[in-house]
């Protein structure tokens, strides 16, 4: 699964860094883009970095989540994102974290690109297929407009994903080893994603599996999702068993239901629907593009029918799957309601669309005019219908004093304890007090983010309250023994 390989000559690598880095340098005079995950991500690397230091390797409790009240964050989303943001944090300013991870994160896109196209295409081809992915419409929309940060991590491995399936007809173990990594790093990534991907190799094996007339691919990528699964598993049993414990139905809130996400759908939400007409607008000018170059193309199906009929095969479904005609199947086939937003099925199309593009465009001419053509729609649509918002140095900065302090910040409702109400939270409450909101005496006060010590002096038995959501996990020790808890009436 290397994305480097030793016959990549460096100036491609740098090549394909160079035009990631234009891609990102609006960061330079506005700030960062504060779109819709923003604050999300960035007080989750921040506390994931606090807790490092605290010799906690793997967080499971975001503590200043609700203002100090604290939720199972980490403990139900994928690692790799606030892995990555966090050691990021540990050596960069924090101002610039968000374009250093988005920059990374195209690259290995563009990375993972150019080692699908290089099965087909010479080095300066794959080279444009690369760029062309890296920096495709959807992945501008997820820096600017989203601040998707794990979703855009996520792009890196769709085209590897394409790669391993084509693979599965070749003899031996290796490629389903090959491909539950694949399936591995997409639960450890983004939940969404995940189920995207797994539902895309299944459509993709099913589709090899007719083309080749044999069973093998499917029965070999299912043996792949087995095994992808049991290497996540420290990730996903853990957050399967405790989702009891959480609201983790808000996902399916209105407003990012894949009902109301739909393209060109409408609901009672003005915001919702400037933004939904926005990617639906950059949606259908990737689909005009796509069915162009899949005609113009038709001529390269006849010396790799296989892969031809793959990437055609994965075009139609990730465009029919982005459309409200689809909305059965997205009640009814299982957790692909958690995907939430149907037009996240952009990540797959363009991994299709950079492929044909290049395959049907030989001249570089041609090639320009389709890129710039793809660029002016994501820019005049942004102008016209939703323009980015940005967070100065200053706006970041008061995010990292808020970590420091212990001020915390807002969380996010999936991840608040079943029977919890975050919205009728104290935020003056001491982290001991009685019942009544006062504060106790205490001694040796210790309040880490997952043990909280400390001694209460009392002449007769009685409550206290303590700054903390009652999560099932906590373990509650008064003089010795363990007691019961409950929270809040």
């Amino acid at each position: 699964m290397a994305l480097l390989s030793p016959k990549m000559p460096i100036v491609r690598l740098l090549v394909i860094g160079g035009v990631c880095f234009l891609a990102i340098t609006p960061f330079f005079w506005h700030g960062s883009p504060s779109g819709h995950d923003f604050e999300f991500h960035m007080f989750s690397w921040m506390e994931v970095l606090g807790q490092w230091k605290q010799g906690i390797a793997y967080p499971r409790w975001a503590s200043l989540a609700h203002w100090g009240y604290g939720e199972a964050r980490f403990l139900f989303y994928p690692p790799a994102s606030w892995a990555l943001g966090g050691a990021l944090g540990a050596f960069l300013p924090w101002k610039v974290v968000p374009g250093a991870y988005s920059w990374l994160a195209l690259v290995l896109a563009g990375l993972s690109m150019y080692r699908l196209a290089r099965e087909w295409l010479p080095g300066r081809d794959a080279l444009f297929a690369a760029a062309l992915y890296a920096v495709n419409p959807y992945h501008l929309l997820i820096v600017y407009w989203r601040s998707a940060f794990a979703e855009l991590l996520a792009a890196a491995l769709l085209p590897l994903l394409f790669l391993r399936i084509l693979r599965l007809n070749q003899p031996g173990i290796r490629p389903v080893l090959g491909l539950s990594l694949v399936l591995t790093a997409a639960w450890l990534t983004n939940a969404p994603a995940a189920v995207m991907i797994h539902y895309s190799a299944a459509a993709l094996a099913l589709i090899l599996a007719v083309a080749a007339r044999s069973w093998h691919p499917l029965t070999r990528m299912a043996l792949a999702v087995v095994l992808g699964a049991g290497l996540a598993a420290f990730y996903l049993i853990p957050a399967a068993y405790e989702e009891r414990w959480v609201n983790i139905g808000e996902v399916l809130a209105p407003g990012v239901r894949p009902q109301d996400n739909f393209l060109f759908t409408t609901i009672t939400d003005a915001e919702h629907n400037r933004f939904n007409l926005l990617v639906s607008v950059i949606a259908a000018a990737e689909i005009v593009a796509l069915a162009a170059v899949a005609w113009f193309s038709r001529s390269w199906r006849h010396r790799q029918k296989h892969a031809w009929l793959l990437l055609a095969g994965w075009s139609c479904i990730s465009v029919i799957a982005m459309l409200s005609l689809t909305n059965p199947l997205w009640q009814y086939l299982p957790k692909l309601r958690f995907v939430q937003l149907p037009w996240r099925f952009l990540l797959s199309l363009n991994s299709a669309l950079a492929l044909l593009l290049t395959m049907a465009t030989r001249r570089w001419s041609m090639r320009s005019l389709a890129c710039a053509a793809l660029l002016a729609v994501v820019t005049i649509a942004g102008y016209r219908i939703q323009q980015p918002w940005w967070d100065k140095a200053a706006d970041v900065e008061e995010m990292s004093d808020a970590i420091s302090d212990g001020t915390g910040f807002e969380g996010t409702d999936e991840y608040v304890p079943a029977g919890a109400d975050s919205y009728d939270l104290n935020k003056n409450q001491p982290q001991v007090a009685d019942t009544d909101g006062h504060p106790r005496l205490t001694e040796n006060l210790h309040w880490g983010a997952v043990e909280k010590h400390f001694v209460v002096r009392t002449s007769a038995p009685g409550l206290i309250s303590l700054r903390l959501f009652n999560y099932p996990a906590w373990e509650v020790i008064v003089n010795g023994d363990r007691i019961k808890t409950r929270g809040r009436e």
